[in-house]
């Protein structure tokens, strides 16, 4: 919820900044930041309620899928996914 209500962006420059992990550098710029309607806390807990009605419905279609944990070093995502789907292709023997 934090992440996601407190983004910020300035319409002058189309620059995205966040409150607390990445606020405006100068007063002036902080003045001028808006919030997107969609960040609002209840837009966003409307959007949770929607997403943890239909998660199980989802898994189940694509029981092929795997968690990927974000939260980390982008090179150690790239590198998880990369080792989820990259496999062998089969050696066709002649």
């Amino acid at each position: 919820m934090e992440r996601l209500s407190q983004r910020r962006t300035d319409p002058v420059t189309g620059q995205r900044y966040h409150t607390t992990f990445r606020p405006a550098p100068t007063p002036e710029i902080q003045a001028r930041l808006r919030q997107n309607p969609r960040d609002q806390e209840e837009n966003i807990e409307k959007r949770l309620e929607t997403y943890y009605r239909n998660v199980k419905d989802l898994e189940d279609f694509y029981e092929d899928a795997f968690y990927v944990n974000a939260d980390q070093d982008p090179y150690a995502v790239f590198e998880f996914i990369e080792s989820c789907i990259i496999k062998p292709l089969p050696c066709r023997k002649f």
